[in-house]
């Protein structure tokens, strides 16, 4: 088979016909908890592997070492690699989704490990956030392999990076990787969802702030300092400097401005007792124009301003995170375009390239300067897809749309 339109037949004859098998498989990762917290995701990916090696995937499996992975917020993360060589030289692919998922919370209308199927939707956490995307990219893989045997003229490998830890960072996920040289693409295509190929992304900065004062028995609070009382000053100041974000738009599309969250807060030790420590933690996005540096700076500024006249009052701040921006690579522009080409295609409408305010692992691969883009299965927005809220869910017909969206790219790409 050498004619261009004739394969893109196979594979979408292959896709449709493979369809229910993907489905099921999607359903059996979701009902596999992999929550990130805790972050013990070796578990899944052992689950992942057995699926993948049962439709004649070859995986090697990388345990990332046990110190690395506590160090980086994880209790265990195994690192999934399949390899697909087709013909001679052209470009490595590589496609990657994450299977670490935030704890489900409350608010299900059904189990959030069922993997229930409703309307034409399939419900569960992880189901769009991105266990979808592991099927999307491997049966996409399935039909090149298909296409491959029926003599289409291929020529480049195409590999799955299936990781465990975008929700704490990826540092040993993708990080763990490309950092160890267990692969070098020369492209990657992220997980995201089917309407909009996705360029750019926030970075974020998370910072703990723990202010310590002094205890003191509640008869008599003159004789301590509070560090509750204290944060009722660096709260507001936080959020003047929150609301002062707004004047500061970003000029990537789809990507409003900077934002500031105060995520958690603990401490004091019993009702009567004047609170000698608080502990807070700050979520702040970064939008691609900014500098992580200076981001982090201003904030140390800002909170260190507001505890400097507080008698009695320390600051400590510990960076937990530090997520830089999602901006293009050289040839990044080129895949985003051929993406978007194809997408509209299948999707029957326009898809345009676009930036979201989350931060994922492409990041990673986009900062070891490989051309990066994200696109999978999922509707109009993340919050359609409810993600990491109650009742996540995917539409089975984007899962499907998708899945040939990535086949005929990677087609487009090997044939070249």
């Amino acid at each position: 088979m050498n004619d261009h339109a004739d394969t893109r037949a196979l594979l979408r004859q292959f896709i449709d016909t493979h369809f229910d098998e993907q489905v099921q498989m999607l359903a059996r990762l979701v009902q596999c908890p992999s929550d990130n917290p805790p972050g013990d995701c070796a578990p899944h990916a052992e689950l992942t592997a057995t699926l993948l090696e049962a439709i004649d995937f070859e995986v090697e499996r990388h345990p990332v070492p046990a110190e690395f992975a506590a160090a980086h917020g994880m209790q265990s993360v195994v690192n999934l690699i399949v390899r697909e060589r087709f013909g001679e030289g052209g470009p490595v692919i590589a496609l990657n989704a994450h299977g670490d998922v935030v704890p489900p919370g409350e608010g299900w209308s059904s189990d959030p490990y069922g993997g229930e199927v409703r309307d034409g939707w399939m419900y569960g956490r992880g189901a769009a956030v991105s266990k979808s995307d592991f099927t999307t990219y491997a049966f996409a893989m399935r039909a090149l392999k298909q296409a491959a045997a029926s003599g289409a003229p291929l020529n480049g490998s195409i590999e799955l990076h299936l990781t465990y830890d975008e929700e704490t960072g990826g540092m040993a996920g993708p990080g763990w990787i490309l950092s160890q040289g267990l692969s070098r693409p020369d492209y990657v295509l992220s997980a995201a969802f089917s309407h909009h190929v996705v360029v750019a992304h926030n970075g974020c900065l998370h910072l703990e702030v723990t202010l310590r004062g002094k205890s003191a028995h509640a008869a008599r609070p003159d004789t301590g300092h509070d560090a509750i009382e204290a944060a009722a000053t660096l709260l507001p100041a936080l959020y003047r400097y929150r609301d002062g974000l707004a004047d500061r738009p970003s000029q990537t599309p789809g990507i409003s401005h900077p934002t500031l969250v105060v995520g958690l807060i603990e401490g004091g030790i019993n009702t009567n007792v004047v609170a000698d420590r608080l502990s807070l933690r700050i979520d702040r996005r970064i939008v691609p124009e900014e500098s992580p540096e200076a981001v982090e700076a201003e904030l140390h500024s800002v909170i260190e301003g507001a505890c400097r006249a507080l008698p009695g009052i320390t600051v400590e701040i510990r960076r937990i995170l530090l997520a830089r921006p999602f901006v293009p690579a050289p040839g990044a522009k080129a895949l985003s375009e051929l993406l978007c080409c194809e997408a509209g295609e299948v999707m029957g409408k326009p898809v345009t390239p676009i930036g979201v305010p989350l931060y994922t692992d492409a990041r990673l691969y986009s900062e070891a300067g490989i051309a990066t883009v994200m696109y999978g299965a999922g509707p109009e927005s993340l919050l359609e897809a409810n993600g990491h809220r109650a009742d996540e869910r995917v539409p089975l017909a984007e899962l499907r749309q998708a899945t040939q969206v990535i086949a005929n790219t990677l087609l487009q790409l090997l044939q070249r």
